[in-house]
Parts: C-alpha cells; structure tokens; sequence
C-alpha cells in the first residue's frame, strides 16, 4: 500500500489492500477501528452499525468482540433486502458516481492524451465524496430505508414473496423467507450513527 495512492483523498481516509483485491476479516475490523474511533460510542451513548450478509461482517469473531466491548450494536440486514435497506447503496452511491465520472471528465479535458491511473484516484475520489456527502443526502439516506425515523411500511405487501412451509423449491428469490415486518426500534434509542457496506462484488479500495 503506497503512501502516494492516498494524494488527494478526503481527510482522514484509510487504506488497506489484500493481494486478492477483495475485502478480508482482518481488514474490515481495521475498518471497524477507524469508524468506532471517529464515532466514540460508550456502553451509555451507543450507535447502531447497520451491514450486510458479508462473510466479512457476519462470520468475524473478532469484529463482533470489538463491537461489544465498544458499545456498538450490529445490525445485519436480512436477505433480499439491501437494495432498500442499504444506506450507501439507497442514497449515496448514485450522486456519488455522478459527481466521480464528472471528475474523471474534467481531469481527461486538463490532461490530453494522459489516461487516469491508480495514482489519480485520490483526488478524483475526493472531489467527487465532498459534494457527495452531506446532511441532507444522510438524512435522506435513513428516512428513506426506514431505519431512522424507524418505518415498518418501507416494503409494500406485493414486495414480499410466499413460501410454503411444504415445500422446498428452490429459486433465485426464495432461498430463504423474507420478514414480514421491521423489528421494533430498541427502546433504549441509540443514537443513529450507521455505515452499510457493498457486498462481495464491491472491490476494495
């Protein structure tokens, strides 16, 4: 992992690589310091970390420890749910990649005849998470997965499948049942403070 790769990057970034290309346990639970240091929850002001069914997320001994020991509840989303239920992928991740192919653009037309490479990446990817990121799209981004203000009615009654208790079927959507309800919100209300992470067809950065 070179230092340079990180030029440009917005503040307070980290970087890991694994020779697979492919985010591991060990380096989510890097991930996992990163945000529980930023966030600071304490066993008596704690947050919600909302993931996926990654094999990062829910077969990581480790993570969970440090979760428990930090304060911070985990929250997996279940199956056939996360492209309503995903922060990032909900809200975030399409303004994102607009404003990130609008930098490309912009730095192809300053650099004629130069292609981007690795070493760009930084900055463009900056440029792109500084208009990206903002109250008004985190805001957006949890009311409209109904995770806070906690909305049980974000999935309609067509959405959801029937799978009879006789039989054993198998298909691309029924491999397991889909919940017919959201829990109810813990009522010792912690305090919103979530990160959804792309599944393992997302490469790491």
């Amino acid at each position: 992992m070179k230092a340079e790769l990180l030029d440009g990057a917005p503040n307070g970034s980290l970087a890991v690589c694994h020779k697979s290309g492919w985010i591991q346990n060990d380096s989510f639970v890097q991930w996992c310091h990163h945000i529980l240091s930023n966030a600071k929850p304490t066993k008596d002001d704690l947050v919600i970390l909302v993931l996926d069914g990654h094999y990062s997320h829910t077969r990581n001994v480790e993570l969970l420890e440090l979760a428990r020991v930090n304060g911070a509840h985990i929250v997996c989303l279940p199956p056939h749910c996360t492209h309503k239920m995903q922060l990032l992928g909900v809200a975030f991740m399409l303004p994102f990649k607009t404003y990130y192919a609008q930098a490309i653009e912009q730095w192809l037309k300053q650099n004629a005849g130069r292609a981007v490479t690795h070493y760009q990446v930084g900055v463009l990817l900056g440029e792109a998470f500084n208009k990206g990121v903002t109250v008004a799209v985190a805001t957006n981004d949890f009311r409209k997965t109904g995770l806070y203000p906690c909305n049980r009615h974000v999935f309609s009654d067509f959405e959801f499948q029937e799978v009879s208790p006789n039989t054993h079927e198998a298909s691309d959507h029924s491999s397991e049942a889909l919940p017919n309800r959201l829990d109810d919100a813990n009522t010792s209300q912690p305090r919103p403070g979530s990160s959804s992470i792309n599944g393992p067809k997302t490469p790491q950065n």
